[in-house]
């Protein structure tokens, strides 16, 4: 008897079908550097700035980049938080895309994404970390009343932006070692900052909006070069630690802070787009999870909220008993 973990649509195929999928995936994969790097330009093309600019990026870019020709989705959720509005459209384009292919655009045509891809390819120490199991919804509601205190504290004592700035790096980290780091940066950074103070909190802290839009603005503009100070510095420091650890652990800024990510990973388990694990056939050879950009094991759970969807592992398993499923997989 075949026992296939996740999602099911219609009977099982013959061996020649899959074999023949399979190797329409590997094709497809072997390309998804190309497609990435494709998806870089088209997202800093300048050229059509001035009419696909509204237009949400599939991933994360900073619209403060000088070529950049696309919104950034996490920028526009802030503005809208920052007015008090519903950003109908943006939801739905995030939407879209989520029910598609739950997080397929991490993998494929996020920015970000492929160049800690990149990094992670030096040919240095390498140190495997994973998430922090969540801790119990009461330890967090706790710490987050605790928290937003001290927000409240230093808003109202209308301290320098800089201290603020410190006091939520303290609170990733802190968050980070209760398991909830993304949550942190979805709902505190991305959304209740930009309520309370009008202020775009996770763009100021952002890693990729200090490499595509900080830097690029200091070098081409003369007069922004005398405003430089510590909030600067700061923006730097967190850049360069993401850099370090991106050529060490496999795409941290995915699995520990992006809200982009956050948004997208609940779909894993309904979109249209699936992996399916043969369990039987399945050898635990771990070759997935050697290959797999976010370091997980797709035999445990094919519709693990980290899985970018590469399909790297699809190609990759030696007895083929990962397939791509859904309407995708046929």
């Amino acid at each position: 008897m075949i026992v296939v973990h996740g999602p099911r649509v219609g009977p099982l195929e013959s061996d020649a079908n899959v074999t023949e999928k399979r190797g329409l995936w590997s094709r497809l994969w072997a390309s998804r550097p190309w497609v990435q790097l494709g998806f870089l330009v088209l997202t800093n093309s300048w050229f059509t700035r001035n009419t696909t600019l509204a237009i949400p990026c599939p991933g994360l870019n900073c619209y403060a980049c000088p070529l950049a020709s696309m919104a950034c989705p996490i920028g526009s959720l802030q503005h809208f938080a920052g007015i008090r509005q519903m950003p109908t459209y943006l939801l739905g384009v995030l939407g879209l895309i989520g029910a598609l292919g739950g997080r397929v655009a991490c993998g494929w045509s996020c920015p970000f994404g492929w160049l800690q891809e990149q990094l992670f390819k030096l040919p240095v120490r390498k140190w495997m970390a994973r998430p922090r199991q969540r801790a119990a919804w009461w330890v967090l509601l706790l710490v987050s009343l605790a928290f937003g205190a001290g927000v409240w504290g230093m808003v109202a004592a209308s301290l320098p932006g800089v201290v603020l700035a410190l006091y939520l790096v303290a609170g990733f980290g802190l968050y980070a070692w209760l398991g909830a780091s993304r949550v942190f940066a979805l709902l505190g950074l991305a959304l209740l900052m930009p309520f309370f103070t009008q202020e775009p909190w996770f763009s100021k802290l952002c890693p990729a909006g200090m490499l595509e839009g900080g830097i690029p603005q200091v070098l081409l503009d003369v007069d922004l070069r005398a405003l430089i100070g510590p909030f600067f510095w700061l923006k730097l420091a967190i850049l360069v630690v993401f850099a370090a650890w991106m050529a060490v652990t496999r795409r941290p800024f995915c699995r520990w802070v992006c809200p982009l990510g956050a948004i997208w990973s609940p779909f894993n388990r309904y979109s249209t787009l699936q992996l399916c694990v043969d369990q039987d056939a399945c050898i635990r050879c771990n070759r997935c999870q050697k290959v797999c950009p976010v370091d997980i094991r797709i035999y445990e759970d094919p519709s693990d909220p980290a899985c970018v969807r590469c399909m790297q592992c699809v190609d990759e398993c030696p007895v083929s008993c990962i397939r791509v499923g859904g309407v995708w997989g046929g």
